[in-house]
């Protein structure tokens, strides 16, 4: 009989990157198609196109979801590989405090728009 332990994060956070990841690819290609339609011909097509509802609030979206995806993986690179519990729980808190700041930055930035 096979005992299973633990809280299965490892199938939870597999699923949560796989949905960062087609919610990042979507993005890339809007900003893509933006690109093919002349988005970056001058300043004020791109300021109007990041400055757009949607695109605005699929930026963030895009924002959180890459830090998401990042934290998980340079999460599970520190609990692999850093085994002096210190040093791991020190890289994870600078881990997080970077990818918050990250994210509100991004968040002041499209704020300004």
């Amino acid at each position: 009989m096979r005992t299973t332990t633990g809280a299965h994060y490892g199938l939870r956070d597999w699923i949560f990157q796989r949905i960062t990841a087609v919610v990042m690819a979507v993005y890339t290609i809007v900003v893509a198609v933006g690109l093919f339609f002349g988005i970056h011909d001058t300043s004020e097509r791109w300021h109007a196109f990041f400055a757009f509802g949607p695109v605005k609030f699929l930026t963030f979206l895009f924002a959180l979801c890459l830090c998401y995806h990042a934290w998980i993986g340079i999460r599970d690179i520190w609990m692999d590989y850093v085994k002096p519990v210190w040093v791991r729980l020190t890289l994870h808190s600078l881990t997080l405090l970077a990818l918050l700041g990250y994210a509100g930055w991004c968040l002041e930035i499209l704020w300004r728009l």
